[in-house]
């Protein structure tokens, strides 16, 4: 099969399209036949070496976590699903695997693919979504009414943790630059903040929530923005804010919780609801084919990005 590895750490240029060994399945596990995948943030710092402290140095490594497929095969053990299903879903993006033609998964990795999507969209939906979803539902306990700030909220997981705030009956207010206003608002933002006007740490609003989906803001920093039982929810944090999350997490006051994204065969079907139901739908900037791998990467390490980037497979 056709897949993208890479072979070391390093720049775009280690990124190889070849042919390599079709995976074999177990027999809890099921092989989807990759249709569409997406480039993600995190597959690029994979690729350029800032998480080789959990990935090692094992080679070759196919990189990619999003997909969207139909079931090739399965093993004797899987029961819900069989050959040709519709499916989407993620692997950790440490794992990888999805840059290919086939991809090995168990159930947990997938869930239907929603019936209004085409694949390439459904491939552009489950890290973002399940980081956006897992943020604010299982760590900020989001209900209706609340206040919920969202930082970066144009780019891939931003645009989904609008509508999914949006869906629960929250008041969103989004951080963008001024050429993402319009696009912001369309996704279902109440409220827009041009970072390039204004300096959020000067406002004098509060918030239920703080989602900081790109991860440039400090719980130190934001504190002040939060409600008395407002939660700060970062994408990356810091060593300091980790033991921070710990030290807060013992307190009934503010706090500040990280996401660590899983697959989650349950979370995936809430996001095929919500899709199917019209509350959310993945904004895609640009659409590459999976040899221009490397463009789309670049692309990628601009930070411009409005939504996401897709990979055309099949």
């Amino acid at each position: 099969m056709k897949a993208v590895v890479i072979n070391r750490y390093g720049a775009a240029d280690v990124l190889e399209y070849r042919e390599v060994e079709k995976p074999a399945i177990n027999d809890d596990e099921i092989l989807v036949e990759v249709y569409a995948s997406s480039v993600n943030p995190v597959d690029w710092k994979v690729r350029q070496g800032h998480l080789k402290v959990i990935t090692g140095r094992k080679f070759p490594r196919i990189l990619g976590c999003d997909f969207a497929g139909r079931i090739a095969d399965v093993g004797g053990d899987i029961k819900n699903y069989k050959t040709g299903d519709e499916v989407f879903g993620m692997v950790s993006a440490l794992q990888g695997g999805a840059y290919a033609e086939y991809v090995r998964v168990r159930p947990k990795n997938i869930s239907a693919k929603p019936k209004n999507l085409n694949f390439e969209q459904a491939a552009a939906v489950p890290l973002a979504g399940l980081t956006a979803l897992q943020s604010l539902r299982r760590l900020g306990k989001i209900k209706q009414g609340n206040r919920v700030l969202i930082n970066g909220c144009s780019g891939g997981v931003g645009s989904c943790a609008v509508q999914i705030a949006k869906s629960f009956g929250a008041q969103v207010t989004g951080i963008c630059s001024a050429k993402n206003i319009e696009f912001s608002k369309n996704l279902g933002a109440d409220n827009i903040i041009d970072y390039t006007r204004e300096n959020i740490l000067e406002r004098n609003e509060t918030y239920d929530i703080f989602f900081d989906a790109v991860a440039n803001q400090s719980f130190p920093q934001i504190k002040k923005l939060l409600t008395k039982h407002g939660i700060y929810i970062t994408t990356l944090p810091s060593s300091i804010e980790f033991i921070m999350s710990m030290l807060t997490s013992l307190s009934r006051g503010k706090k500040l919780k990280a996401i660590f994204v899983k697959p989650d065969a349950g979370d995936l079907d809430y996001l095929k609801n919500l899709i199917e139901n019209n509350k959310l739908h993945p904004a895609i900037d640009k659409s590459f084919v999976l040899s221009d791998v490397r463009q789309a990467h670049l692309y990628s390490e601009t930070g411009r990005v409005r939504g996401k980037i897709t990979l055309r497979i099949k």
